[in-house]
């Protein structure tokens, strides 16, 4: 959680304001152009400069690639991995249609699994990708990926149909008087562009595994990572708290993961027969990668604050807090979002900045929420803290607000219920109870979690290598998705695993 003016729009006093940013972390976790990357533009996938630019990018993608870096928690630095990624694409560039194509690939000190890329060659790839995958032909073919939108200009053909679509629905506005009919064509006019994009990202899929087949890459590691990417997006779905996350979205700009599999498998079977590599050989290819990725950092950086379990830790600001029992906390650059296990209650905290002649009970009645109700506005103080707490009534949801100065900023906690009642409001004062300031021993020891390789032994078990893991919720699960493994599937004396420690 980066510090900033974070408001609440007016008239929006329901919980969708962060309720959606919720489902955004959600839409996040699905990796490789499953996603557009709010708030930059879509497209791309990878690493560190390949072959340097013949000229310096225009303004336009120099602003870009900064707001990408501010979203994504800026560069992340190493060499080793660098080294890697760049020999990668190297290879693809070489296979590639487009040999002379120019890429800059920059790695993103960011938790989620995501990659895209501008039209201009420009490749992201974030460290949670890296980590998610398990050898270099499943990375080699994220990064062929997004080399085939780039190949094929998917993004001036976006743009271009977006266009066309805007001008078809200005004129349907303007021409058409029934309003049924003219819906139906808008609909229709909208769904075109849809169809238009999810083929893109097939032909992307398609370009991208003929690219690393070339390149001498398991063609079948397309494969392999889309069904990790499936597993890590139902996972973090349950994590969340989300309704049938399995279920399809049919409006969405990329096609659902189960379909892009099936796909790629077909297009895999163009270029060899599955199983072709022996045992050993994909056990060397894991090994050598393995070595590559090894103490990479996982999830959050500790710059930036960090869950650990109900408990969020921000050293740089020197503050921590608890949630109430049963919530699980998401990390994001504009807040810190949780979710109840069985759907309910939500929170937020995020950083606003209050004048400090404004009382912070003035300020939580001053319009950036409604309907405050008056009588329950009060001062409190936290752990030696000013602050003040108020609850509101929107159409579905109850809310119970807090606003706690510290320094010179004000930490404001919204906490939603469906139905507010005195022992709820108990549970959320309780949990306020815990905000307060960091030992320096503990800022200290606020270290990132990052990626180990351990080798499996004759009795270690997916449950026991699990329980080795500084994972507090579905460790098991964490692991298997991990390592790529499928349920019930057994671990291999003698095979190399990632694990998570601190």
């Amino acid at each position: 959680m980066n510090t900033g003016d974070v408001t609440v729009q007016r008239g929006r006093s329901g919980i969708a304001g962060f309720w959606h940013a919720g489902a955004a972390i959600v839409a996040l976790a699905l990796a490789a152009c499953t996603s557009s990357p709010p708030p930059v533009a879509p497209q791309a996938a990878a690493v560190a400069p390949v072959k340097p630019a013949a000229t310096e990018p225009p303004p336009a993608v120099a602003r870009e690639h900064q707001r990408i870096l501010a979203a994504y928690g800026g560069v992340y630095n190493d060499p080793r991995l660098q080294a890697m990624i760049e020999q990668t694409v190297e290879r693809l560039v070489a296979a590639s249609e487009k040999p002379d194509q120019h890429y800059k690939v920059t790695m993103l000190n960011s938790q989620s699994v995501n990659a895209f890329a501008l039209p201009t060659g420009q490749i992201y790839v974030t460290r949670g990708l890296i980590a998610l995958a398990n050898d270099e032909s499943e990375l080699a073919s994220v990064l062929a990926h997004e080399m085939g939108h780039v190949i094929a200009r998917h993004a001036e053909q976006r743009e271009e149909e977006a266009r066309n679509a805007d001008l078809a629905s200005r004129t349907i506005t303007d021409v058409v008087s029934d309003p049924e009919v003219g819906a139906l064509a808008l609909a229709k006019s909208k769904l075109k562009l849809v169809n238009f994009s999810r083929s893109q990202e097939f032909e992307a899929d398609a370009v991208g595994i003929g690219i690393a087949a070339r390149a001498g890459y398991d063609p079948y590691g397309a494969v392999r990572f889309l069904t990790s990417m499936e597993h890590n997006s139902d996972l973090k779905a349950q994590q969340s708290g989300a309704i049938n996350p399995a279920a399809p979205d049919f409006l969405s700009s990329h096609p659902a993961t189960p379909e892009r599999i099936t796909n790629a498998l077909s297009n895999a079977r163009q270029y060899r027969a599955p199983a072709a590599d022996t045992p050993a050989e994909l056990a060397k290819a894991k090994a050598t990668y393995f070595g590559n990725i090894e103490g990479i950092v996982f999830g959050e950086d500790p710059s930036e604050g960090f869950v650990r379990g109900r408990r969020f830790l921000h050293p740089k600001l020197g503050f921590t807090f608890t949630a109430p029992d049963g919530f699980t906390l998401d990390n994001t650059a504009q807040a810190v979002l949780g979710v109840k296990h069985g759907g309910g209650q939500a929170l937020r905290l995020d950083v606003v900045r209050v004048p400090a002649e404004q009382t912070l009970a003035a300020y939580l009645t001053s319009g950036w929420i409604e309907n405050i109700d008056p009588a329950t506005v009060d001062n409190i103080v936290i752990n030696g803290f000013p602050g003040a707490t108020a609850a509101a009534k929107g159409d579905q949801w109850d809310f119970r607000l807090y606003a706690i100065r510290y320094g010179s900023d004000v930490y404001r906690f919204i906490f939603a219920t469906k139905h507010r009642t005195p022992e709820i409001d108990r549970v959320f004062r309780e949990s306020i109870g815990t905000f307060r300031r960091m030992s320096l021993a503990e800022i200290e020891q606020a270290k990132p979690l990052h990626l180990v390789v351990a080798t499996v032994g004759p009795g270690d078990t997916v449950e026991k290598l699990a329980g080795r893991m500084a994972v507090t919720d579905r460790a098991v699960e964490r692991f298997r998705v991990l390592n790529g493994l499928e349920p019930g599937e057994k671990l291999r004396p003698g095979s190399e695993v990632k694990i998570v420690v601190e």
